[in-house]
């Protein structure tokens, strides 16, 4: 049910991802959503945004020790698979959470999200070899521009865009990066 909940949020956002949605997205049986889900749709969501945030973070340990511009290319690839292996119907849970007038709580647990995010985003970053403070200004653009990146993509239905935002990140990073560790 929780993954199925990060299905509907990612691509219809919280007006289609009630229980009803989730059932039917999933396949349970209504019992189940009270079962475990005592709290409401708020208890889902937020079971939903915590798996989202563990797949991101989970799929940027393979570059952890390489230099920042290998940590940002595996970020917006891991954004364009999901664009392109949904054909640009899927976006990010969390993104479509924070932004849909959801109740304070649920926000919040949206904005505590994006900061892990660019944490983790920040700590690959000194590891491969940038200053504390290159490393915080960097995560920043990473993330905020990956994440207007893939709303602009859906809305526009087309990759181009993305494209040109992923490169100009690229570019900037690199010129960030100290000599030495630039490919």
């Amino acid at each position: 049910m929780v993954a199925g909940a990060v299905r509907l949020l990612a691509t219809q956002g919280p007006p289609g991802a009630s229980f009803g949605d989730v059932l039917k997205e999933t396949g349970a049986a209504r019992g189940s959503t009270y079962h475990h889900f005592p709290g409401g749709k708020e208890e889902l969501y937020r079971a939903a945004l915590d798996l989202a945030s563990d797949r991101a973070l989970r799929a940027l340990e393979p570059v952890r020790g390489q230099p920042a511009d290998v940590v940002v290319e595996r970020f917006f690839a891991m954004w364009r698979a999901l664009l392109t292996e949904t054909d640009l119907r899927a976006g990010c849970a969390v993104l479509a959470v924070a932004v849909a007038g959801e109740p304070a709580q649920i926000r919040d647990d949206a904005g505590q999200i994006f900061r892990s995010w660019q944490s983790h985003l920040e700590s690959l970053f000194v590891e491969g070899g940038l200053t504390p403070t290159k490393a915080r200004s960097l995560a920043a653009l990473t993330m905020t521009s990956a994440e207007g990146a893939v709303a602009i993509a859906r809305a526009e239905r087309d990759l181009e865009t993305f494209e040109l935002v992923a490169q100009q990140v690229l570019t900037i990073t690199r010129q960030s990066m100290p000599v030495a560790k630039r490919i």
